[in-house]
């Protein structure tokens, strides 16, 4: 008898405890939306604007302040908001207090493309990210032989130079010669850096920074109008 009377003690409760969470979340998905907040994560790009992304919230929803939560759909949002170009990742969800919250990251450029019918950022991962009004990236241009199929050996290429401390300071600019042979430009002088191929890309980074170790400390760099790279174990270098 204690048993049964124990047994229908937790069913009664897990049944009371339903209800009240059932009531709780209608009672909660029937509360209208307060306001709308958009959180940018921390970076130094201003493609965006708190405005442009508010449009994006209510581009099919129309004015979502005051509908009640149960005709929100959050999925739907999140992906309105990630159809725009310069966003790499966005949240959409409630707060507690009834806020629509949007946490948006935007793409990080790396290069800016430049050929004769078009001209565009790329973010690390090759994504194509379009020119802003808002917001101009200093970058390193790109210029030459550029086509869908070669984006991401630059997109390779430029992430490499800009993991080293020194390179990402020093090569301002990447040529793609119709030989399919690589040109930089740099800031230290007019001279031109002459890569060739991808190959060996890690002995060739060597070989300039031995190169340079030496020629900014006689002050010969600004004598030469070319450094190439492309001979095995050797810089050779034109005035």
């Amino acid at each position: 008898m204690k048993k049964a009377a124990t047994y229908l003690f937790f069913i009664l409760l897990i049944a009371s405890l339903t209800f009240l969470y059932s009531f709780s979340s209608i009672k909660n998905y029937k509360k209208k939306i307060k306001k709308v907040a958009i959180e940018f994560v921390e970076g130094d790009n201003d493609f965006l604007t708190q405005e442009m992304v508010n449009k994006l919230l209510i581009q099919n929803s129309g004015d979502i302040k005051k509908q009640p939560k149960s005709v929100i759909d959050l999925q739907g949002l999140e992906h309105d908001v990630l159809s725009n170009p310069y966003i790499e990742s966005a949240t959409v969800f409630f707060t507690i207090d009834g806020v629509l919250k949007t946490i948006v990251k935007q793409r990080t450029p790396i290069a800016r493309i430049s050929t004769a019918n078009s001209s565009y950022y790329i973010d690390k991962h090759g994504f194509k990210v379009p020119l802003s009004e808002n917001y101009s990236a200093r970058v390193m241009l790109i210029t030459g032989n550029i086509n869908e199929e070669n984006l991401q050996e630059f997109t390779r290429f430029v992430n490499l130079i800009l993991a080293d401390d020194f390179l990402k300071k020093e090569i301002i600019g990447i040529h793609k010669t119709q030989n399919n042979e690589f040109v930089l430009s740099v800031r230290s002088g007019q001279y031109k850096i002459e890569f060739g191929s991808l190959e060996e890309i890690n002995v060739k980074f060597k070989k300039l920074k031995a190169f340079y170790n030496k020629a900014f400390v006689d002050k010969t760099i600004e004598q030469y109008k070319t450094i190439n790279l492309k001979y095995h174990n050797q810089v050779v270098c034109a005035k």
